[in-house]
């Protein structure tokens, strides 16, 4: 590779495009990411959202455009709009490297968060800190897979990081009693923080309720219970699960 070609790729421009590949042509658009992936799910539909450039390019990094003749035989259509969303629905959204390092960076964090609040430190009953966790992750070389919800990776994650950081999923069964006073809103830190089983008026008033709460968020949850009612709520783990 010569100096020229050195430069040419130091200097290439970086953006998202989505790219359709058809008939040995191909037919790109420069994009926003995020609308891009939002558009194809159908939450958006203003093509001006997604669009970085209003234009249709054969090369979008070279500036290359396409045969208005060839994209017409390809698309049975010459309305650019068409053609536009059928290059967002069916082609292949490429992404920068770093746009997809700041994605996986987000996901490991959304990944931490999710073992943290419902993963628990089985000598002890008490959730392991964000921090501790992030470094079991770089201990056991835990990959982040960049096509897959952070949700659908956690059982993965969570089979690497046994190895080296004891931790099992719990779901605790929680009894509260909430004065007559806080009852009512209460009720919506309740429906928040979990899943309500059980929950029964008193007579009084007051609010008994039974609620499944994830084990690294019940000391979170008993906290904001507390500092919503002035500590006058009663709680009881029932069971763990």
């Amino acid at each position: 590779m010569g100096k020229g070609d050195q430069f040419y790729k130091s200097e290439r421009p970086s953006f998202n495009v989505a790219r359709l590949k058809f008939g040995g042509e191909k037919f790109e658009v420069v994009v926003h990411p995020d609308a891009a992936m939002d558009f194809r799910a159908g939450r958006i539909s203003d093509l001006k959202d997604v669009l970085l450039y209003d234009r249709i390019f054969a090369d979008a990094h070279k500036g290359l455009l396409p045969s208005e003749h060839i994209m017409k035989s390809v698309f049975k259509t010459d309305n650019r709009d068409e053609i536009i969303s059928v290059i967002l629905k069916k082609g292949e959204i490429q992404l920068t490297s770093e746009y997809r390092d700041g994605l996986r960076e987000q996901k490991r964090k959304w990944l931490v968060q999710l073992i943290h609040k419902n993963g628990v430190d089985p000598r002890t009953g008490l959730p392991h800190p964000p921090q501790r966790i992030e470094n079991a992750m770089e201990e056991a070389k835990v990959h982040i897979d960049d096509s897959r919800k952070a949700e659908d990776q956690v059982q993965d994650v969570l089979k690497k990081l046994r190895l080296v950081l004891p931790i099992k999923f719990e779901v605790r069964e929680l009894q509260v009693r909430i004065p007559p006073q806080y009852a009512a809103k209460s009720y919506a830190l309740l429906k928040n923080y979990g899943s309500i089983l059980r929950d029964e008026w008193q007579n009084d008033g007051s609010l008994l309720s039974t609620v499944e709460v994830a084990a690294g968020m019940q000391q979170e949850f008993f906290d904001e219970l507390n500092r919503l009612t002035h500590g006058s709520c009663e709680t009881k783990i029932v069971r763990a699960k």
